[in-house]
C-alpha cells in the first residue's frame, strides 16, 4: 500500500474513535444530522449553484435546483419520515421444537465511517444524498470530492464545519490531478460508496480489497431505449430527448442509445429536431448546460468524427446554431448507421449524442443487449404489458423506467443501483439505510438450552433416535 496523506489518515482516526465512543447514535442524534443537512443546502442555496456553474462554465440553473436541490431535499423528508420505523429491530422466527423459549432478532447498528467518492456530474445530490443514507444508518462519512468540481469541493469543506464536526463528516479537495482518490480508496473504512466510471471502479474496487473494505459501486454502461410500434413517437420523442439533453447529456442512466422500429427513423429525427428547436432555440444560453471540461468536449467532437469515418449518417439537431467558441456547448446529434466498431458504440458517451440501431423483432433487441455488459438501465416503450414482461424478463439490467427515461432514479421507495459491469450494491432510501448498517443477527436463548441437554456427546441411542425424529419432521 501506498503513503496515505497524513491529514486522511488523522480523519480517519478522529472519526473512528469518535464511532467508538458513541456507536449507536439515538433517533434524536440522526433526526438533527438530517436536518443539518437540509439547513446546509437551504441557508447557502445560491452559493452552491454558482459553484456548480463555476466548475461547469455554464450549468442550467434550473437543472442544478430540480436535479440535485429537489431530489435530495425530498429524500431527507422521505428518510425522516420513516426513520423510527427502519430504526426498529425486525423479529424473525426461531424453530420452538428445537430452541424452545428462544427468540431471534436483527438489529439494524452502524458500521462505523463510510467513505463516499464522488463524481462531477451531479455533485451535489451524490454527495448529499448517500450522505441522507449514512447519517440515517449512524454513521460517520469522509467525502471525497471530484477534481472536476473544485469550486464546489472548496465551498462544502468550507461551509462543512458550520454544521457537522469534523468527526462526522469532512469533505476533500481533490486539487491534485486525482492524485487524491487511489490513497483515499486505500483507507480502511468501514464501507466505501465510488459512483463513476467502470474503469476506476475496478481500481477502486482492487484498492479496497487490500483493507477487506466492502464497497457500493454505482458505475455506468450502455443504457438502452427501445420504442415499441405501437406507442406513439412522438410521446417518445418528447421524453427520450429531454433525458437526453438534460445536463447536456451527462447522466450515468440517460439513454445511450436507442432502438426504433424499421422504417421509424426519419419521423423520429423530425420529432427530434422540431424539439431542440422548440426547446433550445439558443444553445448558448443558460438553459443548455456545457461539458465539463476541454478534453470530454473534445472526445465527443473526436467519437462523431470517428462515427463518421466508419460509415456512420450524422444529424446536426440545430444546424442553424454554431455555439459560442469555448464555451463547450456541445451540439445536439443523433447517429444513424452505427456499428461496434464505432467509439461511440463502445464506451458510455456521456454527452448529447444519441446513436440509433433500427430492428424488425423484438428478440433482436434482446440479442444485442444480452450480447454486451449489463446496463445501468433500461427504457421499454410500449403500451403492451405482455411486451413490457417480456422485456423485463429478458433483459437484465440496473433499473428500469417504463415509458419514460431516468425517473426510476428518483423513487425514493426505491433501490439505486447497477448489476454485473454497471455496479454492485445499491441505496437510497430504506435500501440505503440498509447498505450501511449491520443487520446483526442476534439469538436469545431460552430458560433452557434444548440442545445442550439432548445432545452431549457420548452420543448414545437415544440421541440418535431424537436427531432421526427431528430430521423426518423437518421432512
Amino acid at each position: 500500500m501506498s503513503q496515505l496523506p497524513a491529514d486522511l489518515k488523522t480523519c480517519l482516526e478522529h472519526q473512528r474513535t469518535a464511532y467508538l465512543a458513541d456507536p449507536e447514535p439515538d433517533y434524536a442524534t440522526r433526526r438533527a444530522d438530517l436536518d443539518q443537512l437540509a439547513r446546509l443546502l437551504k441557508e447557502n442555496r445560491a452559493a452552491l449553484i454558482e459553484a456548480i456553474n463555476r466548475d461547469y462554465g455554464n450549468r442550467s440553473h434550473f437543472e442544478t435546483l430540480f436535479v440535485e436541490f429537489f431530489v435530495a431535499l425530498d429524500e431527507i423528508k422521505d428518510t425522516r419520515r420513516h426513520l423510527r420505523k427502519w430504526m426498529k429491530p425486525q423479529r424473525r422466527h426461531a424453530d420452538l421444537l428445537t430452541y424452545p423459549g428462544a427468540r431471534n432478532r436483527l438489529i439494524p447498528q452502524p458500521l462505523g465511517v463510510v467513505g463516499v467518492i464522488v463524481p462531477w456530474n451531479f455533485p451535489l445530490l451524490l454527495s448529499i444524498g448517500p450522505l441522507i443514507a449514512i447519517f440515517a444508518a449512524g454513521n460517520r462519512a469522509m467525502v471525497k470530492m471530484s477534481e472536476n468540481s473544485q469550486h464546489l469541493a472548496r465551498l462544502l469543506a468550507e461551509l462543512s464545519p458550520n454544521y457537522f464536526p469534523a468527526d462526522k463528516l469532512t469533505f476533500f479537495v481533490d486539487d491534485g490531478g486525482g492524485t487524491l482518490g487511489p490513497a483515499f480508496s486505500q483507507l480502511p473504512f468501514d464501507h466505501l460508496l465510488f459512483t463513476g466510471s467502470s474503469r476506476t471502479g475496478q481500481a477502486v474496487m482492487a484498492n479496497a480489497a487490500q483493507n477487506l473494505t466492502p464497497v457500493t459501486l454505482e458505475l455506468g454502461g450502455k443504457s438502452p431505449a427501445v420504442v415499441a410500434p405501437d406507442f406513439p413517437l412522438k410521446t417518445a420523442a418528447e421524453r427520450i430527448l429531454w433525458v437526453k439533453l438534460l445536463n447536456a447529456g451527462q447522466i450515468c442512466t440517460t439513454v445511450d442509445y436507442l432502438f426504433l422500429p424499421a422504417g421509424k427513423v426519419d419521423e423520429f429525427i423530425a420529432q427530434a429536431q422540431r424539439l431542440v428547436a422548440a426547446r433550445y432555440p439558443d444553445l448558448d444560453s443558460p438553459d443548455y448546460t456545457a461539458i465539463i471540461d476541454e478534453p470530454a468536449y473534445q472526445r465527443l467532437t473526436a467519437a462523431l468524427a470517428d462515427a463518421e469515418a466508419k460509415g456512420a449518417r450524422l444529424i446536426n439537431l440545430a444546424p442553424a446554431q454554431t455555439p459560442a467558441a469555448g464555451a463547450r456547448k456541445f451540439v445536439p446529434h443523433l447517429v444513424l448507421d452505427v456499428s461496434d466498431e464505432m467509439e461511440l458504440m463502445q464506451r458510455e458517451i456521456f454527452g448529447p449524442i444519441l446513436p440509433i440501431k433500427t430492428y424488425r423483432q423484438p428478440q433482436e433487441v434482446v440479442d444485442y443487449v444480452n450480447a454486451h455488459p449489463r446496463p445501468l438501465a433500461f427504457y421499454p416503450f410500449t403500451h403492451d404489458r405482455k411486451l413490457q414482461d417480456w422485456y423485463l424478463r429478458r433483459i437484465m439490467s440496473g433499473g428500469v423506467s417504463v415509458n419514460d427515461a431516468l425517473l426510476h432514479v428518483g423513487q425514493h421507495d426505491l433501490p439505486f443501483g447497477g448489476v454485473g459491469a454497471s455496479g454492485m450494491g445499491h441505496y437510497h432510501g430504506r435500501e440505503g439505510f440498509m447498505t450501511f448498517s449491520k443487520l446483526r443477527p442476534v439469538f436469545y436463548q431460552g430458560p433452557v438450552s434444548a440442545v445442550q441437554m439432548l445432545f452431549q456427546p457420548p452420543y448414545g441411542k437415544r440421541a440418535f433416535a431424537l436427531i432421526e425424529l427431528l430430521l423426518k419432521l423437518k421432512g
